[in-house]
């Protein structure tokens, strides 16, 4: 009878998962926030009556894919911890950042994104267009400031999966 070893299974290289997963999601954020975005404000969209919905659409997807890239680099990076193949500066602090990286994913998905959805959303036809309702600035600010943490905590994160593979070659 032959029986099956589990060390010659393949193990799977959690480092390149975090390298695809922050690299994917830190990219395409970028994208969002550099090109998407300003886009839509020099054409005049975000000013159309059916922008809310549609920037529900697209945001509240984004924001799911955001959930899971944000699970799988706290995922990586906590068996990495637990493999000890990170410095003791990086087990205590990659743990935090990724944690961080999760809670700003669960705030833009459950909190950011509905209520500027509702926002912006007009139910009066016959009201005049509002230009900025009252509330939005407070909430853009909130967004460009996590949107920053996000990005250095992601960057770090990347950065230290990265010299963590290149140092296996």
């Amino acid at each position: 009878m032959n029986t099956i070893s589990h060390q010659n299974w393949k193990q799977i290289n959690w480092s390149a998962i975090v390298l695809f997963a922050l690299g994917f999601w830190l990219s395409s954020s970028l994208i969002l926030d550099a090109l998407v975005i300003p886009g839509l404000a020099t054409t005049g969209m975000m000013s159309q009556d059916g922008f809310a919905s549609a920037g529900y659409a697209i945001f509240g997807t984004f924001n799911r894919i955001e959930l899971i890239c944000a699970a799988l680099t706290l995922t990586g990076y906590l068996i990495l911890r637990q493999q000890h193949e990170l410095t003791a500066q990086q087990e205590r602090w990659s743990i935090v950042l990724a944690s961080i990286l999760l809670g700003i994913a669960l705030i833009y998905t459950y909190i950011l994104t509905p209520q500027m959805s509702s926002l912006g959303l007009s139910l009066n036809l016959f009201a005049p267009a509002q230009t900025l309702p009252e509330g939005m600035m407070m909430m853009h600010a909130s967004y460009w400031g996590l949107e920053i943490v996000k990005l250095l905590a992601g960057a770090t994160l990347l950065r230290w999966c990265y010299r963590r593979s290149c140092s296996l070659v």
